[in-house]
């Protein structure tokens, strides 16, 4: 353990909070952008401001047991909201900010909210609009105040209002928080956050102050994390991810989190805080790698080759001089020339320079960007982990970074496959149960205390956990051979043009695929080469398009040949969609994962023409615009043969 992490004997965040204020209390805690400037709280300043807001709550009515939702982007008092409602021993329900107010409903409902506290009047809105629908709501406090002076309601509550409140009571009755913060246990629930719903309704996963502290403190010993961190937290709050980073591990080591000033701004802002430890789902990676895309094919003849050719050189030894393994005195020193040149530019540009160690998790990353991020220096590593285990499982250790696992199972992590390959969990960061749901419970948790984490993989010969798939997903082709289209959906998502993919041939002769372009990096190419277009789906109609898209799904074909088990699984046709999938559309989870069943339905129409070797099929698809509206968008959908590749078998 860290000489500046917590000690173990602190087992809530409210006492933990209180440790950093005494030990720590003039050092940064949290800082935030507004209007261009950044804002800082110390720890001491912190620890204040929850227990003004614990008693602000609780003079509102809120008491132990009571579920706080907590609605808005990465803001420092909604992260002081939930240390104030875990002071009380409630525990902070947080909801992704860009959900509808429909999808907020379900939520709301079933975790009996009374008490909510939302970042601005576009969440206040939101709950307006369904309040009629939530007969608990008793109670919304607002962060930011623009906008809404004309909202008379007696139940809305400015949170200044609430703080100057809380003061009051706190002098009133001077011993009330200690006294609510000491009862608080280990094991008592301290938040709940909902799982993406991918299968079907959300469930309220309920994690105690142990087991994320325990998560916590695994990766903090780990990764030698201390006090002197700093991270930039603009993931969702009712992520686990952000959760476990931006929360647990920052109350744990003491290190300061950083809030962007809003999401268009997180690249600006990244630079700016220049952060030593970072953390990010695979689609943010892919994205940081398509614009550098985009401006490298923008850039000067002399740029693009210098890129080019110390890119090369990087691919060539820059993982292995970030492991410290044996490279020639030559490479070293074009390496760092490059460093000079182009890579350490490039760095900057990503806002990466200071980062000692940054993870992947939520999905599997393609190789290939995997590789990237480590040639340029960047110690990327990725974990394991689901809500349901506070996002820790495994964890990769530097100096054994394997492309295609995700490491070691972690400090205090019992993992084992069972026999129909799933993985299996036990461990003291495990959920405590799911919310009123003891059916759900007993099925995700077998007799010997293993979590049945519903993914399948296996270990190497290292002892390295490897994920095929999701167990339910993992299918056969009709000659038996294995199909696992999440595989070969991130193999396909490496390219800069391919935002998603959908695979499809579980029971079928072959594997067909959906093939979500991205508009900017696709679009930035089509005007590069005279190409004009009006609009999504005519972009995604274009012949040169396709011609685009037909040559990543060989090259993926021509990866699988050499895939063993999976080389059967190469992708024999493919259609271009004529729209995005969106989560407003309900074709792909707030953390964007693909909700396969709901696709296939919605689309069957377009499956059907692929395994009927049509060459094209009309289509009228629903939509969802950002004000509630729905409209439809129709199109001719192109469908294409992709070249195969015969399979090399393996001979004895």
């Amino acid at each position: 353990m860290p000489e500046t992490a917590a000690p173990p004997s602190l087992d809530t965040f409210p006492r933990l909070l209180g440790h950093h204020a005494l030990v720590r209390g003039g050092k940064t805690a949290m800082r935030e952008k507004y209007l261009g400037i950044w804002q800082t709280w110390s720890w001491r300043e912190v620890a204040e401001r929850v227990g003004d807001l614990a008693c602000g709550l609780a003079e509102l009515g809120f008491r132990r047991g009571d579920n706080l939702a907590i609605v808005g982007d990465n803001r420092p008092r909604l992260y002081m909201a939930m240390a104030a409602a875990q002071s009380l021993g409630g525990v902070p329900v947080p909801l992704y900010q860009d959900a509808v107010a429909d999808e907020m409903k379900f939520v709301l409902q079933d975790a009996g909210i009374r008490f909510a506290l939302v970042e601005d009047q576009e969440q206040v809105d939101k709950l307006l609009e369904i309040k009629g629908e939530l007969p608990a709501l008793e109670h919304i406090v607002y962060d930011d105040s623009r906008g809404m002076r004309h909202y008379t309601q007696p139940f809305l509550h400015d949170i200044e209002e609430l703080l100057g409140v809380g003061r009051v009571r706190q002098k009133d009755h001077p011993d009330f928080l200690a006294s609510e913060i000491a009862v608080g246990r280990h094991d008592d629930v301290s938040v709940m956050l909902y799982t993406s719903g991918t299968t079907g309704r959300p469930k309220g996963v309920c994690l105690t102050h142990d087991a994320f502290i325990s998560a916590a403190r695994g990766g903090v010993a780990f990764d030698r994390l201390s006090a002197d961190e700093e991270i930039l937290s603009y993931l969702p709050m009712a992520w686990v991810g952000d959760h476990l980073f931006s929360f647990a591990q920052a109350l744990v080591a003491g290190f300061a989190i950083n809030c962007p000033e809003s999401g268009e701004t997180v690249m600006t802002d990244l630079r700016e805080i220049g952060p030593t430890y970072y953390f990010a789902p695979p689609r943010v990676f892919e994205n940081l790698l398509t614009q550098v895309t985009i401006r490298m094919e923008d850039a000067g003849r002399l740029k693009q080759r210098l890129y080019q050719y110390f890119m090369g050189v990087a691919r060539r030894c820059g993982a292995d001089i970030l492991d410290g393994k044996p490279v020639s005195g030559s490479d070293r020193f074009l390496y760092a020339l490059g460093s000079l040149l182009v890579i350490g530019p490039l760095k900057n540009v990503l806002g990466m320079s200071r980062i000692r160690i940054a993870y992947t998790a939520g999905a599997a990353i393609g190789p290939d960007l995997f590789r990237f991020y480590r040639s340029i220096g960047i110690n990327l590593k990725q974990l394991y982990g689901q809500t349901e285990t506070c996002a820790y499982v495994c964890l990769q250790p530097d100096g054994e970074i394997k492309l295609d696992s995700v490491g070691k199972p972690a400090p205090g992590v019992e993992v084992k496959i069972a026999e129909n390959g799933e993985i299996l969990v036990k461990g003291p960061m495990l959920l405590k149960e799911y919310y009123q749901r003891p059916d759900a419970t007993a099925e995700a948790i077998n007799a010997e205390g293993y979590f049945l984490t519903g993914d399948a993989g296996f270990f190497d010969d290292d002892g390295h956990l490897k994920i095929i798939d999701r167990a339910k997903d993992v299918g056969r082709l009709a000659n038996g051979a294995m199909f696992a289209p999440n595989y070969i959906e991130n193999k396909l998502k490496f390219f800069p043009y391919i935002k998603e993919a959908v695979a499809f041939g579980h029971q079928r002769e072959m594997v067909c695929a959906f093939i979500n372009i991205d508009i900017g990096a696709v679009g930035n190419w089509a005007e590069r080469r005279g190409i004009a277009y009006s609009g999504f789906a005519d972009l995604a109609a274009k012949v040169e398009v396709y011609q685009l898209i037909q040559g990543c799904v060989e090259e993926v074909n021509a990866q699988l040949v050499a895939e063993g088990m999976l080389a059967d699984s190469q992708i024999h046709r493919f259609l271009v969609l004529h729209k995005e999938l969106d989560p407003d559309d309900d074709e792909l989870t707030r953390t964007r994962k693909v909700r396969r069943g709901f696709i296939a339905q919605k689309y069957a129409v377009l499956i059907d023409a692929l395994y009927d070797g049509r060459s094209a099929q009309y289509i009228e698809t629903q939509v969802r615009f950002e004000d509630g509206r729905t409209g439809k968008v129709a199109a001719e959908v192109q469908i294409r043969d992709a070249k195969t590749f015969p399979a090399l078998r393996q001979t004895a």
